[in-house]
């Protein structure tokens, strides 16, 4: 059977990502070393663009997520994965579902497989002071006394900082401090465990 009919057919005629069910084309999943349905996703051509990057990123499309990342066919939850991944560099929504999200052993080796080379980018992700991905809001804590340029108050070490947003300069992000937003530098924070 070919692959494009067995994709049909298991995914009702239907994007598997967002199930859109207009111009609906095979991705496969790499790596591939011989095209089957097994590695293949039925994507529509709005996926499909955002995930071969020829153009930008809709975070708003890609909420679909919170439900094809349940699929229960493993090249959807590697793709889905790999979407997550990208998305959480700049949405806390797509880093929470990644948290939840469960992958047998097997299926999370290939996810991981070649998000590498989609994290050459995320070298220059936000880190706080201890190393760890900061994302767009995120709860942090200062660590240091910190002097505020143009005003007359220090943020004080142990000063909770809620709901940052990053910057371009992966060494920086932007919060508010006594009612006043600043931006503060990822040497002198460090994350709040969620929940706090």
């Amino acid at each position: 059977m070919p692959i494009k009919t067995a994709l049909l057919e298991r995914s009702h005629a239907a994007c598997e990502l967002c199930a859109s069910t207009a111009d609906l084309s095979v991705f496969e999943v790499p790596p591939v070393a011989e095209p089957n349905s097994d590695k293949s996703v039925l994507v529509c051509d709005t996926c499909l663009a955002q995930i071969e990057k020829n153009t930008e990123m809709d975070s708003n499309h890609w909420r679909c997520l919170n439900d094809s990342m349940w699929s229960q066919v493993p090249a959807v939850q590697v793709l889905a994965f790999r979407l997550l991944t990208r998305l959480a560099k700049s949405e806390g929504w797509a880093h929470d579902l990644l948290e939840m999200m469960y992958m047998e052993d097997e299926t999370k080796a290939w996810a991981d497989y070649n998000v590498a080379a989609d994290q050459i980018e995320e070298v220059a992700a936000t880190r706080d002071s201890n190393g760890t991905v900061l994302v767009a809001g995120d709860n942090i804590t200062l660590i240091k006394d910190l002097d505020v340029k143009g005003s007359s108050f220090t943020a004080k070490r142990g000063t909770p900082v809620r709901n940052i947003s990053l910057t371009d300069n992966p060494e920086q992000i932007e919060g508010r401090v006594n009612g006043v937003r600043i931006v503060l530098l990822t040497q002198f924070i460090k994350k709040m465990p969620a929940g706090l």
